[in-house]
């Protein structure tokens, strides 16, 4: 359902709704359904009640100061010029402030009746006119069948791209062109596991500094085949998130592997994806094992966040990241995720969260504990891991 044109939410309506949203009972559609309002308005206000808690959700202040700001230098007439200049300095400065509001809070800000354009002051934010004079609409259920679509043709041929992606979809009775099909991949997260020509770095926060991928000591070539191989348990660890698909909209999963045992030494499903949920598995980690030499991720911004960066370096860890559009360097923990859906979660058809993380739950400890894994020459992937750190303790 889409939100009421004009619909203004107060700082307790927005606390209330983050509230349900960190309960996790429900998904973010639920709930953008239930309160009129959109996923990523809902997501925002997670993030601000997360980044500062304590101003978060009181935009108000904050605009009225910039108003006052702006009212008091326009009366300086005698002074035009240097007022102009310190005009456009506490402008620049309060803008970069009430970025972490996020857009829903500072589009009040534009005032139709001002002397500036709409135009003008949308410039001045940083705010595309799309996106202010936007009014988002559900996810129709056409579409909903065609990620559903797109993501069992992906997880069953990796290495497709989104044109080989599209030739199966029309072979499937859906034909909604390549453009649309990369658009709806982005969407899901989801790359092909080889070299692209053009990498997508959608995930990407620039404004992050990216390190070095340091696994490609352990890649060697055999038999004209990439084979990986860790020798030791808690030497590289790997990170990422996956997407799970319910009736009611997305969860999302996120797990760290140990590369050497093969066993996932903590995971969590949470209805949004965001930097708290990579450090809340990472730090759950890191409390039950011993700290691994290197921590490989991708170049998503949940990892790339310096909540999540500061963690690794406090514990001494060495961060080592994928290549662009190279899921193949973290590919432990994707095939882990194809197994993980195709033995579990395509089949299990859960329909509620409830049943979701119990269900999820009893497979993780069925995986790490009574499945046989080839790669470890059909030994169970904890009692390796287990194994190994009690040799060497």
């Amino acid at each position: 359902m889409s939100r009421k044109k004009g619909q203004i939410f107060t700082a307790e309506q927005k606390s209330r709704i983050v509230l349900e949203l960190i309960k996790e009972e429900q998904t973010v559609a639920q709930l953008a359904t239930k309160h009129q309002v959109t996923a990523k308005t809902i997501t925002n206000w997670k993030k601000q009640l997360l980044d500062n808690i304590a101003i978060a959700f009181e935009p108000a202040k904050a605009v009225s100061e910039f108003k006052d700001e702006i009212n008091e230098l326009t009366t300086q007439n005698d002074e035009l010029a240097k007022a102009l200049g310190k005009a456009t300095l506490k402008a620049d400065f309060a803008v970069k402030k009430l970025k972490s509001l996020g857009l829903c809070d500072y589009r009040p800000l534009v005032d139709p009746k001002h002397a500036l354009s709409i135009q003008e002051q949308l410039k001045i934010f940083n705010i595309s006119k799309s996106s202010y004079y936007y009014t988002p609409e559900p996810m129709k259920e056409e579409d909903i069948k065609i990620l559903n679509a797109i993501d069992v043709i992906a997880t069953d041929n990796s290495d497709w791209g989104y044109r080989f992606i599209d030739e199966q979809l029309v072979e499937d009775g859906f034909t909604i062109g390549n453009n649309r099909v990369l658009k709806y991949m982005q969407l899901l997260g989801i790359q092909a596991i080889y070299p692209h020509k053009k990498p997508s770095t959608s995930g990407r926060n620039k404004e992050h500094a990216i390190y070095k991928y340091l696994l490609g000591e352990y890649w060697s070539r055999v038999n004209g085949k990439n084979k990986v191989n860790v020798p030791n348990t808690n030497e590289v660890w790997s990170g990422d998130i996956t997407y799970i698909r319910t009736p009611n909209g997305m969860m999302y999963l996120a797990a760290i592997i140990d590369w050497h045992s093969k066993a996932i030494l903590s995971y969590k499903i949470s209805n949004t994806m965001d930097a708290a949920l990579a450090c809340d598995v990472l730090q759950d980690a890191l409390s039950k094992h011993p700290a691994p030499k290197i921590f490989n991720s991708d170049q998503g911004s949940q990892y790339t966040s310096h909540l999540h960066i500061n963690i690794l370096k406090e514990h001494n860890i060495l961060i080592s990241m994928n290549g662009k559009a190279r899921s193949i360097h973290n590919i432990a923990i994707e095939r882990f995720f194809r197994t993980l859906k195709y033995t579990n979660i395509y089949i299990s058809n859960y329909q509620t969260i409830k049943e979701l993380k119990e269900g999820v739950e009893n497979w993780m400890y069925k995986y790490n504990f009574k499945r046989f894994h080839s790669s470890i020459n059909y030994r169970k992937p904890m009692n390796v891991y287990l194994d190994y750190v009690k040799n060497v303790a």
